[in-house]
C-alpha cells in the first residue's frame, strides 16, 4: 500500500481525508477564513505539508459541489513528489456572488497518481496519424 506522510505545518490544520471508501480523491481543508470576490483568485493554504512518494504526484482538483453550485475553480495543481512545502490551493471565483471559505471547510480534492518520466526526443518530423494537426472543435458538435 503507498503510504503518504502528512505534517501540519501550523495548530488546527487538518489532513486529508477521503471521505468514502474507494474516493478518488483526498479532502483539502482551509487552514484560514478567506473571502473569494467574484471574478478573483485567490490562495487558499491548507497548513500541512507532504511526502509524496518518488514515481507519484498530488493532482489539485475542484469538489464538484463548490464548482458548480458556487462557481470556484481551482487554478493549477500539480504538486510533485520533491516538494515538501505547504499545500497550498489557487481558487479562482468565476460567480457574480462573493464566497466564503471558512476554516476546516473543504476546499478541493487531491487524486495521488503515478506518473511516467519519459525521454523525450527532438525530431525534425513526427509521424502521421488519421487525426493529423486537427483540433478545437474538428470532431464536430
Amino acid at each position: 500500500m503507498l503510504n503518504i506522510k502528512m505534517k501540519k505545518m501550523r495548530a488546527g490544520a487538518q489532513i486529508p481525508v477521503f471521505a468514502h471508501n474507494g474516493d478518488a480523491g483526498m479532502d483539502l481543508f482551509s487552514a484560514d477564513d478567506v473571502v473569494i470576490l467574484p471574478g478573483s483568485r485567490v490562495k487558499i493554504p491548507t497548513g500541512i505539508a507532504m511526502e509524496i512518494p518518488e514515481g507519484y504526484a498530488g493532482l489539485i482538483w475542484d469538489k464538484s459541489g463548490l464548482s458548480l453550485n458556487h462557481g470556484l475553480k481551482i487554478l493549477g495543481g500539480v504538486i510533485d513528489a520533491g516538494y515538501r512545502g505547504e499545500v497550498v490551493v489557487g481558487v479562482v471565483n468565476l460567480s457574480d456572488e462573493d464566497y466564503t471559505v471558512r476554516k476546516g471547510h473543504k476546499i478541493a480534492q487531491m487524486l495521488i497518481q503515478k506518473v511516467e518520466a519519459p525521454e523525450i526526443e527532438e525530431v525534425e518530423e513526427l509521424s502521421n496519424s488519421h487525426r493529423g494537426e486537427k483540433g478545437f472543435g474538428s470532431t464536430g458538435k
